[in-house]
């Protein structure tokens, strides 16, 4: 009998096993498709292999504006796609090893629960039992398909994609359409817009980049339209057939065209066909229920990551597996996400932490809100010519803490830990003032911001 089974490879599961290795419990992971999960095979990392190559072909368009100038520069999609393969392998083979290296038990094959033994709890995979004291579920997420009219035949027809098979494309399609304004959808649209595709967003509500601040998210769209990027906001899709996109707009009807088209409209937990119900794990419309320490309301049965429905996000899946390993090993710790960071890889980029305006004033919190250029920062100015973004901070009023920061321009994704601490740690406007930043960086904009505070 194992002391942990983990059903799941993705980054909750194997971050999980590798703790739970490291730790000397011996730990079996069950994952029947490749170590890594949808982020690391059909997500985060081969979604950023083909916008780092976007980004790389841009400067080369645009390199006059720096002195540097570049003749017949083209984008060899198919280029692209097999770097991203090797990218994808590369990090596969990774987990692997360390996998190998924490001592857990790798079974490549589908498992399912069976139900309670004495001890603990058995698991099926490939007609074999498996048995263990604790069980931790880190089964994902699947792309959500509606049932709209034609979108099921269209995805079996190739005309239509998911998140997998749009990352994968053998050649960029003139007319891309996309059906979900979300993180997903306008990666793919800022990819596939820079590669040459006639690329249409189709969004149900009125703003693009869901939970976004909404200034944000208005900012980022007009750079997007700015590359030819088409936006139909508050539009409805009716249904789909072969080459058009049927759409209800204000009450009136209009056609989309397309070659091919993306469905991203979000994702929904995998609790079905791993046998919760053997052992009567509560579950909502979101997915699995959890406390802060990751417990289900079955004893010693956890569950992390995408399968809990609340953030769908591999980092915050990280932290989720942390805190239930230490849980197991009766470690305090919990749960927290009022600073978990959400970012949007696009070029500019999008980093977000904490409470936007639009949240802050439904909670009914007191704020002040100050915001800056971005060509405030030094460094900003002189690595993007003619470009401007922009650093938004919310404070308490009464007490002067951090509430959120929001950002949009370059290396944005890599300065937004620091925010998050800022929050994670309560600090006031006086306090985050006394962190030394390095010059020249663009996170120095962070600290110019917060000098726009009054001193209260």
């Amino acid at each position: 009998m194992y002391d942990l089974i983990i059903l799941g490879g993705g980054p909750a599961g194997y971050l999980a096993a590798e703790r739970a290795g490291h730790a000397k419990l011996s730990t079996c992971l069950f994952e029947m498709n490749a170590l890594g999960g949808v982020c690391l095979n059909e997500g985060c990392i081969p979604s950023k292999a083909l916008l780092y190559s976007a980004k790389v072909y841009d400067y080369a368009l645009h390199g006059e504006k720096y002195g540097v100038k570049a003749e017949n520069a083209s984008l060899d999609h198919k280029a692209v796609v097999a770097r991203r393969g090797k990218v994808v392998r590369t990090l596969v083979s990774g987990v692997g090893a360390k996998m190998k290296g924490a001592g857990v038990t790798v079974v490549k094959e589908r498992a399912s629960i069976v139900g309670r033994v004495e001890g603990g709890y058995e698991v099926e995979a490939a007609g074999q039992k498996y048995q263990a004291k604790r069980l931790l579920i880190a089964t994902g997420s699947s792309p959500s398909l509606p049932p709209i009219p034609g979108l099921k035949e269209g995805i079996e027809a190739g005309y239509l994609l998911t998140n997998r098979e749009v990352l994968t494309l053998d050649a960029v399609p003139e007319r891309l359409a996309i059906i979900g304004g979300g993180v997903i959808g306008l990666e793919m649209a800022a990819y596939y817009a820079t590669a040459g595709s006639k690329v249409t967003v189709i969004e149900m509500l009125d703003h693009i980049a869901g939970a976004t601040d909404r200034e944000i998210s208005t900012m980022l769209q007009k750079e997007y339209e700015k590359k030819g990027v088409t936006f139909l906001l508050s539009t409805k899709v009716v249904s789909i057939a072969e080459g058009k996109i049927a759409c209800e707009a204000g009450g009136k009807p209009l056609e989309v065209p397309f070659d091919k088209a993306l469905v991203s409209i979000g994702r929904r937990a995998n609790i079905k066909g791993i046998g919760l119900e053997n052992l009567g794990v509560v579950t909502d419309r979101a997915g699995i229920v959890t406390d802060n320490c990751m417990r289900t309301s079955v004893e010693n049965v956890y569950a992390t990551g995408d399968v809990t429905g609340r953030y769908m996000l591999a980092h915050t899946a990280y932290r989720e597996s942390e805190v239930a390993i230490n849980t197991i090993l009766g470690k305090a710790d919990r749960m927290r996400y009022n600073a978990n960071p959400s970012v949007i890889y696009t070029q500019p980029e999008v980093a977000s932490v904490g409470l936007s305006e639009e949240a802050a004033k439904d909670a009914g919190i007191d704020y002040e809100v100050k915001k800056l250029s971005m060509r405030y920062a030094g460094r900003f100015v002189a690595e993007n010519e003619g470009g401007d973004g922009i650093c938004k901070i919310l404070v308490d009023k009464k007490h002067r803490n951090i509430l959120g920061v929001h950002m949009l321009g370059s290396y944005s994704s890599e300065i937004i830990w620091g925010a998050a601490e800022m929050i994670e740690n309560e600090l006031r406007v006086t306090d985050a003032r006394e962190i030394i930043f390095p010059h020249p960086t663009v996170s120095e904009i962070i600290r110019e911001t917060l000098w726009e505070f009054d001193d209260k």
